[in-house]
């Protein structure tokens, strides 16, 4: 049995990097990530599991052969949102390597290899694209546009990579790593407050997405110029915040403006440009098509009014993912009849579920907060995660 104490020792091993009396700030391939991504390494060691670092920077530590094929893959992310709680995504994998500790003790006879990963910028708070690792290993992005990514400052993502020590050459699909996986197991804090018990199953992942809005307009001075001789991007902004709200509301969906760029950024100037990210999610498609057309269209005919320009443009877009049924009830089965619960944020898992068979657990969030620094489980709760994660792993690859 993995005990609180011991899921503790482990964590507090890992807490402490990139925290910040605000969250956690571990941005991809920044000094925080690269010392997390040490930390990978060095339980990985102690482990005695072979750690491969692939072309598009993510990390995996073997135990056993991954050319043998049909390997049990366990892990999630080690990088965070701005401000971000300390569980989301790391929880994942501190719960692996003490997975894979619960396993050595019962000493069972391995047949598959097991892997542990860490994919990197999962969520795409430096350079943009969600679960931007698994995308490019799976071939779900073009590698000369993640190259080309820029974060805030204007550096590309093959020049932060090159200066961690990755060598760029192989950035996009591998198929061949990813024929190796036979099976996908992402553990992770639940998003939310649905779960009653320590642990669930997910079932779904919603379809979401993010879009960049443009609003333009006439710059000017803020003392001079006459409130009916203005055309203010800022003021078509601010109705289109209010206008995703209320169209979200209307159709039971999610609409997110939570990151904006005004130009001058001036206080005694009127903008002349705003740029802001709406994130978008729903149950199924057709209401995130829907929800996005009516915030499209109530924008369009304000900016009209306002004398302004917008213009709106997809970055990243992940339709309904459904994990693997047979998989999912099975595993639901194993744990004694674990709830099965959806969930409206994006994972790895939900990349890697469309090439191989692919299940999640989620662990106990009694704030419900996420990608925030409320976010929380008890070591309790976590210490029941990594039995439930050893008895799939034990099911998976030992019988």
């Amino acid at each position: 049995m993995t005990s609180p104490d011991r899921f503790a020792a482990l964590w507090r091993s890992l807490a402490p990097i990139g925290r910040t009396p605000n969250g956690y700030h571990r941005l991809s391939w920044t000094d925080a990530d690269l010392a997390c991504r040490e930390w990978f390494l060095d339980e990985a060691a102690d482990r005695g599991l072979r750690v491969q670092t692939d072309g598009n920077g993510n990390l995996w530590g073997w135990l056993g052969d991954p050319a043998d094929g049909d390997a049990v893959v366990t892990g999630s992310h080690l990088d965070s949102v701005p401000g971000g709680g300390g569980y989301d995504g790391p929880l994942g994998i501190v719960s692996a390597f003490l997975a894979l500790d619960l396993l050595a003790k019962r000493g069972r006879t391995r047949r598959r290899p097991i892997g542990v990963v860490a994919f990197t910028e999962e969520e795409g708070s430096r350079f943009g694209v969600a679960c931007l690792g698994s995308r490019l290993l799976t071939g779900a992005l073009d590698p000369q546009r993640a190259a080309g990514l820029r974060d805030r400052d204007g550096v590309r993502l093959a020049e932060a990579m090159k200066s961690a020590g990755v060598d760029t050459s192989g950035l996009g699909p591998d198929p061949d790593r990813l024929a190796r996986i036979g099976t996908f197991i992402e553990l992770h804090i639940e998003q939310g407050r649905a779960l009653a018990v320590p642990v669930g199953v997910a079932s779904a992942i919603w379809p979401h997405g993010r879009w960049r809005m443009e609003f333009t307009g006439q710059g000017n001075h803020a003392g001079t110029t006459r409130m009916a001789d203005r055309h203010d991007p800022m003021l078509t902004f601010a109705f289109a915040v209010l206008a995703a709200n209320k169209e979200a509301r209307l159709r039971d969906g999610h609409a997110t403006v939570g990151r904006v760029s005004v130009e001058p950024n001036a206080t005694n100037a009127i903008p002349s440009s705003v740029t802001a990210w709406l994130d978008a999610r729903a149950a199924d498609q057709s209401t995130v098509d829907a929800l996005l057309a009516a915030i499209e269209g109530r924008i369009t005919e304000r900016a009209t009014r306002d004398g302004t320009g917008f213009a709106i443009e997809a970055e990243s877009a992940s339709p309904v993912v459904e994990f693997h049924t047979a998989l999912r009830d099975r595993l639901a089965s194993l744990l004694g009849g674990a709830p099965v619960l959806p969930t409206g944020a994006g994972h790895d898992a939900g990349v890697l579920a469309a090439h191989v068979p692919t299940a999640m657990l989620f662990v106990r969030n009694p704030t419900g907060v996420s990608h925030a620094p409320e976010e929380s489980a008890t070591d309790v709760d976590c210490a029941a995660g990594v039995e439930a994660l050893a008895t799939v792993l034990e099911e998976l690859a030992c019988r």
